[in-house]
C-alpha cells in the first residue's frame, strides 16, 4: 500500500512520529501527551521493579531450599527443569510466575537448582514484558512504548475500527525497523481479545474515549499475576456527580458533588476495578492515581489470592456529606477482629453519623462505596519522580508531570478526600486565613496536614471535623463577621464555643519541601483549547471553535473547500462541455 506523504501532517511526540490526515478520521489528542508521558514513566519503573522482584524470588529459593545428598539433588533438578519447561511452554510469556512454578516439595539443593536452570536452557530468565494497548487509534502510544521504554517486549495494538488499524499499521511502517519488530496491530474487539488471552499480558493499557467500565471485566483477567493495569476515564461529568444514577450503573458507586469530587472520581474507579478483580479471586494494589486535565488515570498491580481478597471490605467506605457545611465522614464497609492467631471478618460498625450534622444541624447525603485505602505507593512515586528528573529531555511534558508527581509525593497517603479552605470560609461568611496560618493551627493542635495534587486549594488532614471547625471559630473570634440569619449553617456553627483553643503561631512544617524550595506544583495549560477533542469520524464544523480553536477549525474547513474545488475542476476536465 503506497502512501502519499503530502496528504498527511507529520506529528512528532517523544521519539515517535505519526501521519495524521487533515480529516478527523482517526482520533488524536495533543493534550494527552501528559497521559502518555506519565504512563511511560510508570512503565519504566514497573520493568525495573519486576526485575528486582524476580531476582529476590530466585535468591529466596536459593536460601530456603533444603540440603540433601548430591544424588537426590541431581535427580530432582532434572525433574524440576523438565516440569518447568512444560509449564513455560504452555504460557505465552515468561512472566513473574515462572519462579513460583518450581516445586518446593522435592528435596534438592537450592544453589545447584539455580545454576542448572539458569545455565542449562535459560528457562528461568525473565522475558521482556508484553504490553496490550487495547484501544490504539493512531498507535502513537504503542509506538512511544516500543521506541522509548528500554527492556520492553512485544506491544499489541488493538482497535475495532478498520480506518484506525490501517492508520496504525501505516504509522508502524513510518517509524522504521524498531517499531516494525516490536509493535503489531490487529483489527479486533478489545473485550473479546482480552477474554481469549487470560493472564497473557504483563501490562494492559485502557485509554478509551469516555468510560472504561465495559472493558474492566476482561482487562482484569488478561493481566498476569503481579502485572500492571493502566486505566483512564474521561467521563468526568458522570464520575463527579453530574449524573449520579449513570455513575452508579457504570461503576457501582454513587458520587457526591463536593470540592473533593475529582479525588472521589479516582476512588470510585479504583473501587470498580477492585470489584471486577474480586470476581476472579484477584485484587488490586494501586501504585499511582492521577487526576489531570479532563480525566483520571490509575495504575494498579493485579494479584491472585483468595485469602488476600477477603480484605477488600476493609478498603472500601461509604461517604456521608453534610448538605449544610463541609463536614464529611467515612463509613468503612468491613472490620476485622483478631483472636489468638485467627482473624474474623465482620461488617463495619455504623452509622458513623447521626441523622443530623453535629456541626450545623443539617441532613447528610450518602455516596459511595469508594476506595478509602491509599491510592499511591509512595516508594513508587519517589522512584518514578527521580527517574523522570534524571531523563527530563525524554519527556515532552516534563514540567507538568514532574509538578504533579512532586505534589503527589507530599500528599498524606492514608487520608481519603480533602477539605477546601475557601469553602469553610464561605460557610462562615468570614475572611480566609492564609493556607500557612491554617496549616500551622492544625499542626499545633497535634494533627497532620498536606496539600493534594487534585486541587491547589485542597487540604488533606487527619484532624476530625470538630477540630477543624474549632480552629475556624477561633479565627472568626479574631476576625469578626457580620450577623447572619439564625437558620444559616455558619450561624449555627459559630454559636458554639470552641473546645480547642487554636494556636496560629507559624509552624515549621506549615510549608512543604516543594513550597520551601519554590518548586512549581500547579502549572497553567501550555496553550488555549487544551482539553478534550471530538470523537473520531465526526465532521468538524464552525460550532467546534470553542473546543478546538479557530486555527484548527479553519484549517480543516479550508482543506475541505480546496478538496471540493479540486474535485469540481477534475470533473470539468474529464467531461468538458460541448461547444
Amino acid at each position: 500500500m503506497t502512501t502519499d506523504i503530502s496528504d498527511y501532517a507529520i506529528i512528532k511526540e517523544g521519539e515517535a512520529e505519526i501521519l495524521m490526515h487533515a480529516k478527523n478520521q482517526v482520533f488524536y489528542n495533543k493534550t494527552q501527551v501528559n497521559n502518555r508521558d506519565i504512563s511511560i514513566a510508570v512503565l519504566r519503573a514497573f520493568i525495573e521493579k519486576r526485575k528486582e522482584e524476580h531476582v529476590a524470588r530466585l535468591s529466596k529459593k536459593t536460601k530456603t531450599a533444603p540440603k540433601v545428598s548430591e544424588k537426590d539433588a541431581s535427580n530432582s533438578v532434572v525433574e524440576e527443569v523438565s516440569n518447568e519447561s512444560d509449564i513455560i511452554d504452555e504460557k505465552t510469556n515468561g512472566d513473574c510466575e515462572v519462579a513460583a512454578e518450581i516445586s518446593q516439595e522435592e528435596p534438592c539443593s537450592g544453589s545447584e537448582e539455580l545454576n542448572k536452570v539458569t545455565e542449562g536452557k535459560g528457562r528461568v530468565e525473565l522475558k521482556p514484558p508484553r504490553v496490550l494497548e487495547a484501544l490504539s487509534a493512531s498507535g502513537l502510544r504503542a509506538l512511544r512504548y516500543a521506541r522509548e521504554v528500554e527492556g520492553i517486549g512485544q506491544v499489541v495494538a488493538l482497535d475495532n475500527d478498520k480506518v484506525s488499524v490501517e492508520a496504525c499499521r501505516r504509522n508502524i511502517k513510518f517509524n522504521g525497523s524498531v517499531a516494525c519488530s516490536k509493535v503489531e496491530s490487529h483489527l479486533a474487539d478489545a473485550r473479546v481479545h482480552m477474554l481469549t488471552h487470560p493472564k497473557e499480558f504483563d501490562v494492559v493499557d485502557l485509554d478509551p474515549y469516555g468510560s472504561p467500565s465495559v472493558f474492566l471485566d476482561s482487562a482484569v483477567q488478561s493481566v498476569v499475576d503481579g502485572g500492571l493495569l493502566m486505566c483512564t476515564a474521561t467521563d468526568m461529568a458522570v464520575l463527579c456527580g453530574g449524573n449520579g444514577e449513570v455513575c452508579y450503573s457504570k461503576y457501582g458507586s454513587y458520587p457526591l458533588r463536593g470540592k473533593y469530587c475529582h479525588e472521589m472520581a479516582l476512588r470510585i474507579l479504583l473501587a470498580c476495578i477492585e470489584s471486577h478483580a474480586n470476581r476472579y479471586k484477584r485484587y488490586i494494589v494501586p501504585v499511582l492515581s492521577v487526576q489531570m486535565d479532563f480525566y483520571v488515570r490509575v495504575f494498579v498491580r493485579i494479584y491472585s489470592s483468595a485469602s488476600a481478597m477477603k480484605n477488600t471490605p476493609l478498603k472500601l467506605s461509604y461517604v456521608y456529606q453534610c448538605i449544610g457545611c463541609d463536614s464529611f465522614h467515612l463509613q468503612p464497609i468491613g472490620r476485622t477482629v483478631a483472636k489468638n492467631s485467627s482473624v474474623r471478618y465482620l461488617p463495619g460498625f455504623g452509622p458513623v453519623v447521626p441523622q443530623e450534622c453535629n456541626d450545623c444541624g443539617k441532613k447528610f447525603n450518602m455516596g459511595g462505596p469508594i476506595w478509602s485505602a491509599p491510592i499511591h505507593d509512595q516508594e513508587w512515586v519517589t522512584s518514578i519522580l527521580s527517574d523522570v528528573k534524571s531523563m527530563k529531555e525524554r519527556y515532552p511534558a516534563y514540567d507538568r508531570i514532574s509538578a504533579v508527581l512532586t505534589t503527589i509525593s507530599e500528599e498524606l497517603p492514608d487520608v481519603p478526600l480533602f477539605l477546601s479552605l475557601h469553602n469553610l470560609c464561605a460557610t462562615l461568611k468570614c475572611t480566609s486565613p492564609s493556607a500557612v496560618i491554617f496549616r500551622s493551627a492544625v499542626i499545633n493542635a497535634g494533627y497532620r496536614i498536606s496539600g493534594t495534587h487534585v486541587n491547589p486549594l485542597g487540604l488533606k488532614s487527619d484532624a476530625p471535623m470538630d477540630v477543624i471547625w474549632d480552629i475556624m471559630r477561633c479565627w472568626v473570634k479574631n476576625h469578626p463577621v457580620k450577623p447572619q440569619p439564625p437558620d444559616q449553617s455558619g450561624t449555627v456553627i459559630l454559636a458554639k464555643e470552641p473546645v480547642l483553643q487554636a494556636n496560629f503561631a507559624r509552624a515549621i512544617a506549615s510549608l512543604s519541601k516543594a513550597q520551601t524550595k519554590k518548586v512549581a506544583r500547579f502549572l497553567p495549560n501550555p496553550e488555549r483549547h487544551w482539553g478534550p477533542k471530538l470523537r473520531a469520524g465526526r465532521q468538524i464544523t464552525s460550532k467546534h471553535i470553542s473546543l478546538l480553536g479557530p486555527d484548527a477549525v479553519n484549517g480543516v474547513l479550508n482543506h475541505e473547500e480546496d478538496e471540493e474545488h479540486n474535485a469540481k475542476r477534475q470533473k470539468i476536465e474529464d467531461h468538458p462541455t460541448p461547444n
